[in-house]
């Protein structure tokens, strides 16, 4: 990277790292209190058709482009795909995403990571797919590090983010299935160079730290065939209740009521609507329409209690959603790699440790790396190039030791 366009890089990247410490998701690890899917409701009209593909089919795929910054070239082929996936109650549905392919002279097979991004917000137009072409998307500039090493990239946009229906945000099942489809679809491509059997790498942050765990969790049981190697994770939400009660009145506060959103659309019997006031309906209607930098500013050291009738967080029925997205239940069946800042100001650094705990207890490889004095949106930057590294040595063959 040239003197120029790697300062460009790190302001750009400051900037927006300081917006998005705020607004990227949050969420408190431990234990988890409900390992399968909850109950299946009806089928949505457009099952009939995805139901006759298989998880990780392509259903369109179009050229676009890959820019970490506005008009900056990348060396890069891209694709815009959507593809067949798994809801959190197992029915099929169609997400989109993209896949990123260096254009280095490389002809045979390369690593892919199915990368998961941290939350930009849960209007369409705030998909990581709509801001490539203009190089808006604000972890653009960390996926180049990875194309830069000849890696092929799939990103996923999860469940209704880009595609019709509400975002399911914060729903750990969903984004787990979505992010192992996006490496899926990205090995069945034409045009890419990628084989079936390319070596996989699973990344995230934030949210996408709670995808990437979700995924590597699932791995074993809802895609076995593909070849994991290792998932680097940070800044995980893990127990969102937990991570409510933390955030309540404080700057994440925002994040609280974008979280209740995604639930309820996983789950619309919770009824959201029906806990609201007059300011928490006119919340929701602005969170809808708006990526997440507004929607942080908007939420800023709200309470549940200034947007509600009553606490829905409180109610047995939205407890036993949300622990069904509590990680921690099943141990990866790969190497992981999980990070976290000891001042992350948005998921409380002993919550991962309860993580790492509980997955270390169920047996599993688990390369523990607090991050000193970070915090939430410096730690993403500060580990990019570490965890990158981390995998690099899975892709080699390199055995993973882990610090349980």
């Amino acid at each position: 990277m040239h003197l120029r366009t790697h300062l460009r890089w790190h302001l750009r990247t400051k900037a927006r790292a300081a917006a998005c410490a705020l607004a990227l998701t949050l969420g408190l690890t431990g234990p988890a209190a409900a390992a399968g899917p909850l109950p299946a409701s009806a089928a949505a009209p457009g099952d009939v058709v995805t139901s006759a593909l298989a998880p990780g089919d392509i259903v369109t795929s179009a050229p676009t482009s890959f820019h970490p910054l506005p008009g900056q070239p990348t060396r890069t082929r891209a694709w815009h795909i959507t593809y067949r996936s798994t809801t959190a109650r197992g029915a099929p549905d169609v997400v989109s995403g993209t896949v990123i392919v260096p254009q280095d002279g490389r002809t045979g097979p390369r690593p892919l990571i199915t990368y998961a991004v941290g939350t930009v917000g849960l209007a369409d137009h705030c998909a990581p797919s709509a801001g490539f072409p203009r190089g808006t998307t604000a972890e653009a500039n960390l996926i180049q590090l990875l194309t830069q090493r000849g890696w092929a990239v799939a990103v996923t946009d999860y469940e209704g983010l880009g595609t019709p229906g509400p975002h399911t945000y914060t729903v750990g099942r969903s984004e787990g299935h979505a992010v192992l489809d996006a490496a899926r679809a990205a090995l069945r491509l034409p045009g890419t160079g990628l084989a079936p059997d390319s070596p996989v790498g699973i990344m995230g942050y934030s949210q996408g730290g709670q995808a990437a765990g979700w995924a590597a969790e699932l791995h074993d049981s809802y895609a076995p065939e593909l070849d994991v190697k290792g998932t680097a994770a940070g800044g995980v939400p893990a127990d969102l209740l937990a991570a409510a009660a933390y955030n309540d009145g404080r700057i994440g506060a925002g994040l609280i009521l974008m979280g209740a959103i995604g639930q309820d659309a996983a789950y619309p019997e919770l009824d959201l609507g029906s806990y609201l006031n007059d300011k928490g309906r006119a919340k929701v209607a602005f969170l809808r329409e708006h990526c997440v930098a507004a929607a942080t500013v908007a939420g800023l050291f709200n309470r549940i209690s200034d947007v509600t009738v009553r606490n829905p967080l409180q109610q047995p029925d939205w407890q036993r959603v949300l622990h069904s997205s509590d990680l921690g239940t099943h141990a990866p069946g790969r190497p992981v790699r999980l990070y976290h800042g000891t001042k992350d100001e948005l998921v409380p650094y002993d919550s991962a440790a309860l993580l790492r705990a509980a997955w270390c207890a169920k047996g599993a490889t688990v390369d523990w790396r607090p991050l000193p004095q970070g915090g939430h949106g410096s730690s993403v930057i500060a580990e990019a190039v570490p965890a990158a590294n981390w995998l690099a040595d899975r892709f080699a063959g390199k055995p993973a030791a882990g610090n349980c």
